[in-house]
């Protein structure tokens, strides 16, 4: 099977020629529109992209950072007729794997091509996944996560404003890029700014902007994100940890689709759709005087719950593949899966840091692999002793007494001697149980053990 090449450059002459001299031995693409380019990315599979620097008004650089966010992976070799020292260095911290300077040669371009494709590799048989398992560049075969799905589907082309809630780690921003790129405003920018990064003090200068002379330091006019945005997707990440003043700010500019940069008096014209995501209950806020319930109103016309990775168990697997084949590229190594004792641990193993825990689990059990599986031994410690989940002989006489129960019993069984164990607390018996408190709470009123 060909490798898959796609080249982005405003002059069509410049992608057909170069198409020409790579399509005898190369699935080649090509489109003088960079916006369309990441929603190729995001549809298909590219092994390669060749990218020019000045893509008419666009910076390449701006597309770089966005292909490396939807395909981390994905090498990017950029090209160029403006080369300096500047934007090769910029180029090459933001992910590209090399910069070439056009008039391209032909021998070159060839050996660059090589080159990139054989530092990509070829994904391994574990990374390969079913394709029920993967959708908008996510991976879940869990309910929970089909209906996410389904929700995208739904959302992807309106303007209705969205909130997505979850634990940290479970995936709030890929779940907000799949909307913007999955739908009608996918041509335009998507423009993340976490609420809890950056500090109070300049958070408004970054959201808005300001005029020359506003303050001291500031010597031109600088361009808000939310102007920067316009036409496209503002994620507020962490929107729970927005100031007070700031989100009367927001509403205003939500409900009235304007505002003025700092020491303006003109307005600016805003035509985005907001999604917010946070990792905390809004209503709680609401109640401790922390959030306004009426920005609450015009964010929270539908929300999504992306559940810890804990309780859809039967994304473990497609996902802990995934991840080996990733490392295996990032680490040059060749792990092509587990020992059966190493995965029953971690299909067991409750990861409160959610994907993103998971993530760094594979890469310390990649690097710490001296053979073709990852045994026990490459675990981190946590995992192998398991401590969310402590032995315990009294707990294990119940196991054994579970033959002969219906499903509903036998769990109605467990969470009984859990709750004995733990002298009836809640949070430590839905952390033996690999579970949440709120999942927990849900069991205790169906089974009719509410405390």
């Amino acid at each position: 099977m060909k490798n898959r090449i796609l080249i982005i450059d405003d002059e069509e002459a410049i992608g057909l020629s170069l198409a020409f001299a790579l399509e005898d031995h190369y699935e080649v693409e090509v489109t003088t529109d960079p916006r369309a380019g990441l929603n190729w990315i995001l549809k298909k599979t590219f092994d390669l992209v060749l990218l020019d620097l000045r893509i008419g008004k666009v910076d390449g650089i701006d597309i770089l950072r966005e292909i490396k966010t939807l395909e981390p992976d994905l090498q990017v070799v950029i090209m160029t007729a403006y080369g300096t020292i500047d934007s090769t260095v910029e180029a090459m911290k933001t992910g590209a794997f090399t910069y070439l300077t056009k008039p391209l040669k032909l021998d070159i371009l060839e050996k660059t091509v090589q080159e990139a494709l054989k530092a990509r590799k070829v994904v391994p048989q574990t990374e390969k996944l079913p394709g029920e398992n993967l959708k908008y560049g996510i991976i879940g075969k869990s309910r929970a996560m089909q209906e996410v799905f389904h929700y995208i589907d739904k959302l992807k082309d309106v303007d209705t404003s969205v909130v997505i809630e979850g634990e940290s780690g479970t995936g709030k921003e890929l779940i907000a890029r799949a909307i913007h790129f999955a739908g009608k405003r996918r041509d335009k920018k998507f423009v993340a700014i976490n609420c809890a990064a950056i500090p109070e003090n300049l958070l408004e200068e970054e959201l808005f902007g300001h005029k020359k002379g506003t303050f001291t330091g500031a010597v031109a006019d600088k361009m808000g994100r939310l102007e920067y945005a316009n036409g496209g997707t503002v994620l507020l990440d962490e929107i729970g940890e927005l100031p007070l003043p700031l989100q009367s700010k927001l509403l205003r500019v939500i409900q009235q689709k304007e505002f003025s940069p700092l020491g303006s008096n003109q307005t600016v014209s805003l035509d985005v759709r907001f999604v917010a995501a946070t990792n905390q209950n809004l209503d709680e806020l609401v109640e401790k005087g922390a959030f306004r319930k009426d920005l609450i109103y015009r964010l929270k016309v539908f929300s999504i719950k992306i559940m810890p990775l804990r309780e859809r168990v039967e994304d473990l697997e497609p996902l802990l593949n995934c991840y080996v084949g990733e490392c295996n590229r990032k680490l040059d190594k060749n792990i092509r899966g587990f020992s059966s004792e190493a995965l029953k641990l971690l299909m067991g193993y409750s990861y409160p840091g959610n994907v993103r825990e998971l993530i760094n689990i594979i890469e310390y059990s990649v690097l710490m692999a001296g053979d073709e599986l990852i045994r026990v031994d490459n675990l981190p410690i946590n995992v192998q002793q398991r401590g969310d989940r402590p032995k315990n002989p009294q707990m294990q006489g119940d196991i054994e007494n579970l033959a002969g129960l219906t499903l509903q019993e036998a769990e109605k069984h467990l969470i009984v001697a859990a709750l004995e164990i733990n002298e009836g607390h809640q949070k430590k018996t839905a952390k033996m149980l690999g579970i949440s408190e709120r999942g927990l709470r849900y069991k205790l009123e169906a089974y009719g053990l509410k405390q």
